[in-house]
C-alpha cells in the first residue's frame, strides 16, 4: 500500500484584506474606455467595490477640465524635452556638416588647380584589373575607354569566373588584343565572386608590372584616368591611391537624380588627409605593399574588396589618398527598387565590415530626422520655433549639396551642360536622401543577407562569408 503523500507543516491563509487593497490599487491604473456615439473613445478610471470586496471598473464621465489642462502640461513638457533633446545634436552635427563640406570643397579645387604633372619621360609598368559579370549598360563604351589609356607602359587584364559569361563576348568584340582574358573559374563558398576574380588576376599579372590598378566595368573614364591615379604614388609614404564613382543619369529621372545626390555624400566624406577608404572601383597601390600589407589573408573569407583592402593599408600604417580628379563618371538609370536594394546592400556591407562608422551614421540619422519630426509637431502646436530650428537644420544640408555640385563640376567642366539640368537635384534632393541613409541604416541593421550579382551571401563577419544561393 503507498504512502500518502505528507501533508504540510503549515497552511497557507490568503490575507483578504491585503488582497483587496492590492487589487484596489491595481484597478486604479487601469482605465476603462466606453465609446461614444461618435466613435471617439472616452472615459477615465472607476473602482466600483462588489459585495466580494474585489474592484471592477465602470465607465466615469469625461475628465474634469482640470485634469484635461494637467495632462496637457505634462505632454507639452515631455514634447518640448524631447524637441531640445534631439534638436541640441542635429544642429552641433549641422554645422560640423557643412564645416567638413568646405573643407572638401577646398580640396577638391586645390587637387583639380595642382594635379600631379602627367607628362614624364618614364612610368611604372600597371597591370590594370577589371572584373566583368554579365551584360550591363555601356558595358563596350566603358572598356574601351579602360583599353584605350594613355599611359605608356600598361595591361589591361578582364577578369571573370566563367569562360561562357556574356560580358566576355562584349570584351574580345570590343578589347580585342588591347587586353588580356582571365578565366578565374568558380569561387569557393568562403569567398565572394569578385574577391575571387580579383585574386586569380594578380596571380595572373606580369613580373615587370611594378603597380596594380583596380576599376569596375561600370564607369567610362578618360584617357588620362589612369595616369591621375596612379601618379602619386610617387610618394612613398602612401599605400594606395583612390577615388569614386559620380552618377550622371542622362535622362535624369527622380530616382536615378536622388541616387546620384545620395552616392555623392559618400564622396564628399572621403578624408583628406590619406585617410580615405579605398575603394574598388579606382584604387592602385604598389606591388610590394600589396603583398607586404598580406592584402590576400584579408580578402580571404570576404565579400567586400574595399574595405578590407582599406583594413589591410591601415593595420600596416600606410596612406590612402582621395585623388578628385580620378573619379569615374558613371551613366544610367535605376528604378525606385532598384536604388533602394543598392542602398540597403551597401549599408549592410558597411555594418559587417565597419560596424563602428555604420554605428554612427545610424545614430546620427535617427537623430537628425527626429529632430525633424519634433520641429513639425511642434509647428503643428503653433510654436514657430519649430519652424526656426527646422530651417537651421535643413537648409545648411541642402546647401552642402549644392557645394557637391560644385565640386562636381570642378572634376567634371565636360558634364556643365548635364549640371546645367540636373544641378538643382544637389540642393533639392538632398533633404529627401537623408531619409533615404535613415532606411537603409535601419533596413541594414536586422539583416547580414546581401545579393550581389546574381549571387547571395550571408555575411558572418568581417573574415567569414557563406554563399547561400546562386541565383
Amino acid at each position: 500500500m503507498v504512502a500518502p503523500p505528507p501533508r504540510p507543516c503549515f497552511r497557507v491563509r490568503p490575507d483578504v484584506a491585503l488582497l483587496q487593497e492590492s487589487a484596489i490599487r491595481l484597478a486604479a491604473i487601469a482605465c476603462y474606455f466606453e465609446p461614444s456615439d461618435a466613435g471617439v473613445f472616452r472615459g477615465s478610471p472607476r473602482i466600483r467595490i462588489t459585495r466580494l470586496g474585489l474592484p471592477t471598473l465602470g465607465a466615469l464621465p469625461p475628465p474634469s477640465p482640470e485634469d484635461s489642462l494637467q495632462s496637457s502640461v505634462v505632454c507639452s513638457h515631455l514634447l518640448d524635452t524631447l524637441f531640445w533633446v534631439f534638436a541640441g545634436p542635429a544642429l552641433a552635427a549641422t554645422l560640423l556638416s557643412v564645416k567638413s563640406g568646405r573643407r572638401f570643397l577646398e580640396y577638391v579645387r586645390e587637387s583639380v588647380e595642382g594635379s600631379a604633372d602627367l607628362d614624364r619621360a618614364a612610368w611604372p609598368g600597371v597591370a590594370l584589373i577589371v572584373p566583368v559579370k554579365g551584360l550591363e549598360p555601356g558595358l563596350a563604351d566603358n572598356l574601351r575607354s579602360l583599353a584605350e589609356q594613355d599611359h605608356p607602359n600598361y595591361e589591361l587584364l578582364i577578369v571573370c569566373s566563367q569562360s561562357s559569361d556574356p560580358a566576355l563576348a562584349v570584351a574580345r568584340l570590343t578589347v580585342g588584343n588591347a587586353g588580356r582574358i582571365v578565366i578565374a573559374g568558380e569561387p569557393p563558398a568562403d569567398t565572394g565572386e569578385k574577391v575571387h576574380n580579383l585574386l586569380a588576376a594578380v596571380d595572373a599579372i606580369d613580373s615587370r608590372q611594378t603597380i596594380l590598378a583596380f576599376a569596375d566595368s561600370d564607369g567610362e573614364v578618360p584617357p588620362n584616368w589612369l595616369r591621375k591615379l596612379v601618379a602619386p604614388l610617387e610618394d612613398s609614404s602612401l599605400g594606395a591611391t583612390t577615388a569614386y564613382r559620380w552618377h550622371f543619369p542622362e535622362d535624369g529621372g527622380f530616382w536615378a537624380l536622388l541616387r546620384s545626390v545620395w552616392d555623392s555624400s559618400v564622396a564628399s566624406a572621403m578624408d583628406t588627409r590619406d585617410r580615405s577608404f579605398a575603394w574598388g572601383g579606382g584604387t592602385a597601390l604598389r606591388r610590394e605593399v600589396f603583398e607586404s600589407a598580406r592584402i590576400r589573408r584579408f580578402w580571404r573569407g570576404t565579400v567586400s574588396d574595399d574595405y578590407r583592402l582599406t583594413a589591410a593599408l591601415q593595420a600596416a600604417g600606410l596612406g590612402i589618398r582621395f585623388v578628385p580628379e580620378a573619379m569615374v563618371p558613371t551613366t544610367g538609370q535605376c528604378t525606385g527598387r532598384d536604388f533602394l536594394d543598392w542602398c540597403v546592400r551597401q549599408l549592410t556591407i558597411t555594418r559587417v565590415y565597419r560596424f563602428r562608422m555604420w554605428l554612427l551614421g545610424c545614430l546620427s540619422h535617427i537623430v537628425y530626422c527626429g529632430a525633424q519630426l519634433l520641429c513639425l509637431l511642434q509647428l503643428a502646436q503653433g510654436n514657430v520655433l519649430g519652424l526656426g530650428v527646422l530651417l537651421l537644420i535643413v537648409l545648411p544640408g541642402m546647401a552642402k549639396g549644392g557645394m557637391r555640385g560644385y565640386a562636381c563640376l570642378l572634376v567634371f567642366p565636360e558634364r556643365e551642360e548635364w549640371l546645367g539640368r540636373f544641378g538643382w537635384a544637389y540642393f533639392w534632393l538632398t533633404p529627401v536622401a537623408t531619409w533615404i541613409w535613415l532606411y537603409g541604416f535601419l533596413r541594414s541593421g536586422a539583416t547580414r543577407r546581401i545579393e550581389w550579382r546574381g549571387r547571395v551571401y550571408e555575411l558572418i563577419s568581417e573574415e567569414s562569408t557563406r554563399q547561400i544561393e546562386v541565383m
